[in-house]
């Protein structure tokens, strides 16, 4: 018989993973409503709710999917709708809901400590409060900055209109959504327009590659400075993060530069090749805005960014996909195996056990579900090529939110299929499984069990 103890600590364990799903369902539940209301189209009809909901999932999952162009479709209430549904999305309704309630009471109970925890990835309960002040102040100073950078652009070539357009690009990017409203240039235009413009392209891609980070990597950095040797003094977490994003943006601009300059950026100057070649590295990782066609790049180009959001950012963050530290883990892993060690080694440090299988399960999981999610939607649209619906489908889970097809032009089951996609990749599929779960898993860290063999490889 289960012990009734052990099953009450497993559901109280599992509580904040319940709540924090359905925060996200709510805020996406919410931002449909609103945007289905005639104030929020530019035609002041109602807008269809599952077109609403897509975009109100791919906004609040931070994922740029769109079924109408963000500028052409949706009024400035709608636009403002998403922008709001972006920011709680990117930061989750948990951390403000948390931060506010420090303000108001001054500290925050153990209920609110463990689900702000959860939330953000932190591993214990001691300098969470420090952590939330940290994520608001380093978000909106980021998004302050980088709008005010991109004003430097925007107004002179838009006037007044350029002030939201600078606002709403910047918290789009530091959040890894994708979403523009530069559609008045040309519907879905993205950022096609300023490819060789190296202000607007750095600071996009500054934004993102901040909020992609993870905000246990910001405070890690930032307390370094106090310390000496301050490389040296990081954890192996923000070390594994800051070298693995260096070398996924690195590697990602020359592989892309080579398949692509004499492809889709064939007839450019170099220094734009170049720039769109390095945009086009950070952004699968996990914005959405892009440069380059992707229906028109080569299916070396669409195979690789594949792996590239797949991958996504870095843990704690705004971004998504199976993240950098989770990668590495499984890279280092096979390495350590190969080696012949025991445990699994990064810069000679030995990696906890769960965290191997957190990770296995995590990448199994995803590409589990990734496989059947693209099997379906070769049977939603059999006329489409299959490279094109595993890049939607990893777009989606990974919330990226580039696409090579086309969402608004998908059938509506497959539309539905991908509002799913791009909820389990922003609460995490382990997480997912957790929620829905009736009855919760309990835990034998007590039990002993018999030692099973089995025979691998």
């Amino acid at each position: 018989m289960v012990d009734l103890a052990e099953h009450r600590r497993a559901r109280h364990a599992t509580a904040p993973v319940r709540v924090i799903c359905f925060s996200f369902l709510a805020i996406i539940i919410g931002g449909a409503l609103l945007l289905t209301l005639p104030i929020s189209s530019k035609t002041g009809e109602f807008t269809p709710l599952l077109h609403a909901l897509f975009t109100a999932t791919s906004a609040t999952c931070v994922t740029g999917l769109i079924i109408y162009d963000t500028f052409t479709h949706w009024t400035v209430f709608g636009q403002s709708v998403i922008l709001m549904l972006i920011q709680l999305g990117g930061l989750g309704l948990v951390s403000f809901t948390t931060f506010f309630t420090m303000r108001v009471r001054g500290k925050l109970g153990l209920r609110d400590l463990r689900l702000a925890g959860e939330h953000m990835n932190f591993g214990n309960v001691v300098g969470i409060q420090q952590m939330l002040r940290l994520i608001i102040k380093v978000t909106f100073i980021s998004e302050a900055v980088g709008a005010l950078i991109l004003s430097t652009r925007f107004i002179p070539m838009f006037g007044a209109r350029g002030i939201f357009i600078s606002v709403f690009t910047a918290v789009s990017a530091y959040c890894n959504a994708g979403f523009d409203i530069l559609g008045f240039i040309s519907p879905y235009t993205s950022m096609t327009t300023f490819t060789g413009d190296w202000v607007i392209m750095l600071t996009v891609c500054g934004l993102i590659i901040c909020g992609g980070l993870g905000f246990i990597v910001f405070n890690d950095v930032l307390t370094s400075r106090k310390r000496w040797k301050r490389v040296h003094s990081l954890m192996l977490h923000s070390k594994i993060v800051l070298i693995t994003t260096a070398g996924l943006i690195v590697g990602g601009t020359i592989i892309i530069f080579l398949l692509e300059h004499d492809h889709t950026l064939n007839g450019q100057p170099f220094d734009k090749q170049l720039l769109a070649s390095l945009f086009s590295s950070v952004t699968p990782r996990t914005a959405g805005f892009n440069v380059i066609d992707y229906a028109q790049s080569t299916d070396l180009t669409r195979l690789f960014t594949i792996l590239l959001m797949f991958i996504g950012a870095s843990p704690g963050s705004t971004g998504g996909g199976v993240k950098t530290s989770t990668v590495m883990v499984l890279i280092m892993t096979v390495y350590s195996v190969v080696k012949g060690y025991d445990d699994t080694i990064i810069f000679q440090r030995r990696v906890d056990k769960s965290t191997v299988y957190k990770s296995i399960a995590l990448v199994s999981a995803s590409f589990l579900l990734l496989v059947v999610a693209i099997v379906m939607l070769a049977i939603f649209e059999p006329d489409l090529p299959l490279l094109n619906l595993a890049f939607e489908a990893v777009s989606a889970f990974s919330t990226t939110g580039v696409s090579a097809i086309g969402s608004g032009d998908l059938t509506a089951a497959s539309q539905a299929l991908l509002i799913l996609l791009m909820y389990i990749g922003r609460v995490g599929p382990i997480s997912f499984i957790l929620t829905m779960t009736v009855r919760y898993g309990i835990r034998g860290r007590d039990t002993t069990r018999p030692e099973g063999k089995i025979m691998v490889g």
